[in-house]
């Protein structure tokens, strides 16, 4: 009896003492769930699939069936049923949205698995894109906290589109660009006279800035610009479309298209909605109130649907440099950057461990390097626009040479152990030693032998040698000229190197050759990129399936006079009218025919009017005289870009 009563009284003890643990327990977990936004759904939308809402009715079972979900999930993926395995990872999704490891594994199945599976471009562009929008659109949302999600996406956009390693990237970095034009517009055009590194970043911030501080609502626009207003309700009264990502598309094909002298020529083969949006536009000529109109949709489209912060691309901007986001390099580098500022928000000495910071800044300094080497980019809108083999060029971008040593301290001081001094090799070191040796070949071979030697010079003096660095001695030893040398002997087969030796030497030949008046300087760049460019087509250069008409190593164009003469036609834009007159006038007849027309089209009207106010001496024509030839060159130009073109199709898509 006595025994009975002692095994009461201690279960009662045991029953007590659970009730009370569980409910402190209890509340502690469900105020942390909570916190982290870690519940579960609760509820089966209207669209969900059966077996969504089968699991969401199993309540405490729910878990057992994810597993059972996530286990065939895994089984389909390996035996490369991978549109089934999309399928299973959706639902679990929908089932488990706070669960970073389900949307990383159904994007990287779409963007890697599936897309290396279809056989054309288009096809393997859409399942890239979906990824990168399940990802980014979907994933973050739910977990907007989460590194590790940041960091996946940032490697996407880095390695599979900015990258070369996918057959069709040549593909990628086109659309990307095309989508990123339709949204922000055209990248701000540098002002000649404010050429420097603050200057430039600061007229970037001026591209951002007015979308930062549009109005969040159209109601609020309405108040401070009715006119604005009044623009958007006659677009959908007349196009029946809401305004937003749709109009900033049509805008800026409208705008393409008038820049180009097509407009009128399209109206009577364009659909219905173009001519609505042409006589649109008729009616409200651009100004001030579509500025305020488009900066508003596109804050809109920003945060709705690619939920980015327009605020954090402006920090981007004055923290990295001028950033085209026109380029996949700048969108890995905004979800890196905003990864690991989340990450060191929710940091703390529970988790410190499983944050891999190593690896999420090494994508930061990853992407301003790419920025470096290609973030300079030219092509043709309305090609894209078309399905057309577009021209266009990534060409090193020197405004973040200086970038990517400025983050060197921070980043090795967050890394901790994998960054400490009595580590014999620590990657970020090496990493900064590559860079500032490509540094000083670029600025060697651009002719800026100042900045080739204070970038020597820095490399000389680094601190953060690695200990089984055995021939950094040896190396750091020889003479400018010999040691610029070498690094092109060392590492020309890869297309960074190839791009910057190229166009290195093809803005020295412009600047220090032509711009100076120096032929023998001119003459000796001019040879040594047309070597370096046959060089490495020589050695890198492969067509492979799924490219069409492009290479995957090709990242500058194959026909180097081709080349040569639409860098030039870049580089003379980009300067004030008189310069430009001076490398026009030293330049050979074949570079002067490349340049005349865009010539005409950026001077003429200014020239002229400047010379009929009495300001300048000559008009257009006596400082830009029409090279000979002209009409002949022309022709010439379309066949080659008519050899450029993917699928050969006439006219514009126009709805």
């Amino acid at each position: 009896m006595v025994h009975n009563t002692r095994v009461r009284m201690i279960a009662l003890a045991c029953m007590l003492a659970g009730l009370i643990g569980s409910g402190y327990f209890g509340t502690r977990i469900t105020a942390s769930s909570g916190r982290h936004g870690l519940s579960y759904t609760d509820t089966a939308a209207e669209n969900d699939p059966p077996m969504v809402a089968l699991g969401v009715a199993m309540g405490a079972l729910r878990g057992v069936f994810v597993n059972y979900l996530w286990i065939r999930a895994t089984q389909k993926k390996e035996d490369g049923q991978y549109y089934e395995a999309v399928e299973l990872a959706d639902w679990i999704t929908r089932l488990q949205p706070r669960l970073p490891a389900v949307w990383t594994f159904h994007a990287w199945n779409m963007a890697y698995n599936i897309s290396v599976t279809t056989h054309t471009p288009e096809e393997r562009w859409g399942w890239v894109n979906a990824g990168i929008r399940l990802l980014r659109n979907r994933g973050l949302r739910a977990n907007p906290n989460d590194m590790h999600m940041h960091k996946e996406l940032a490697w996407i956009f880095l390695h599979k589109v900015a990258g070369f390693t996918d057959d069709s990237n040549q593909y990628y970095k086109r659309q990307f660009a095309y989508e990123w034009q339709n949204i922000l517009g055209r990248k701000p055009v540098i002002d000649p006279e404010r050429r420097d590194r603050e200057s430039v970043i600061q007229q970037y911030v001026a591209w951002i800035q007015p979308i930062v501080d549009a109005p969040s609502s159209m109601s609020t626009l309405a108040e401070r610009n009715p006119r604005a207003a009044e623009i958007a309700q006659a677009y959908e009264s007349m196009l029946g479309e809401q305004p937003g990502h749709r109009l900033l598309e049509r805008y800026t094909l409208h705008t393409e298209l008038v820049a180009a002298g097509r407009i009128e020529a399209i109206k009577d083969s364009a659909g219905a909605k173009t001519r609505a949006f042409i006589e649109l536009m008729d009616r409200y000529p651009p100004g001030d109130d579509w500025d305020d109109l488009l900066n508003h949709l596109r804050k809109r489209v920003l945060e709705d649907e690619y939920f980015m912060e327009p605020v954090r691309m402006v920090h981007v901007i004055k923290k990295f440099g001028p950033v085209d986001w026109r380029m996949p390099a700048a969108h890995s580098l905004y979800w890196g950057v905003r990864g690991t500022d989340v990450g060191r928000m929710e940091v703390n000495e529970h988790n410190a461990e499983s944050l891999d910071f190593v690896n999420a800044y090494r994508l930061v300094m990853q992407s301003v390097q790419d920025l470096w080497r290609f973030g300079d980019l030219y092509y043709n809108y309305l090609d894209v626009h078309e399905n057309r083999q577009a021209y266009m060029q990534m060409v090193p971008n020197p405004y973040f040479v200086e970038s990517y040593g400025s983050m060197l301290e921070e980043i090795t001081r967050v890394s901790g152990l994998f960054e400490a001094e009595r580590r014999a090799y620590r990657q970020y070191s090496a990493g900064y030693m590559n860079f500032m040796r490509d540094a000083v070949r670029f600025f060697y071979r651009r002719g800026d032998r100042q900045q080739a030697l204070y970038w020597y010079d820095q490399l000389r003096n680094f601190k953060g040698v690695n200990i089984n660095d055995t021939t950094f001695i040896d190396e750091v030893s020889l003479p400018l000229d010999q040691f610029a040398d070498k690094q092109i002997y060392d590492s020309m087969g890869s297309p960074q190197v190839a791009v910057s030796e190229v166009y290195g030497a093809l803005q020295g030949a412009f600047t220090q050759g032509l711009l100076a008046g120096n032929v023998d300087a001119f003459n000796g760049l001019w040879e040594y990129a047309r070597k370096a460019h046959a060089y490495y087509f020589s050695e890198q250069f492969r067509n492979v399936v799924a490219a069409t008409n492009g290479a995957r190593m090709e990242f500058m164009d194959r026909d180097f006079p081709f080349l040569a003469g639409n860098a030039f036609t870049n580089m003379i834009a980009s300067l004030r009218y008189d310069e430009a007159e001076l490398l026009y006038g030293n330049a050979p007849e074949d570079l002067k025919r490349y340049a005349y027309d865009g010539l005409s089209i950026r001077f003429k009207d200014f020239i002229n009017e400047q010379h009929r106010l009495g300001n300048i001496d000559v008009d257009f024509d006596t400082a830009f005289p029409e090279p000979a030839g002209m009409a002949q060159h022309r022709a010439e130009f379309d066949r080659k870009m008519q050899q450029r073109r993917e699928n050969n199709i006439e006219g514009v898509k126009t709805d």
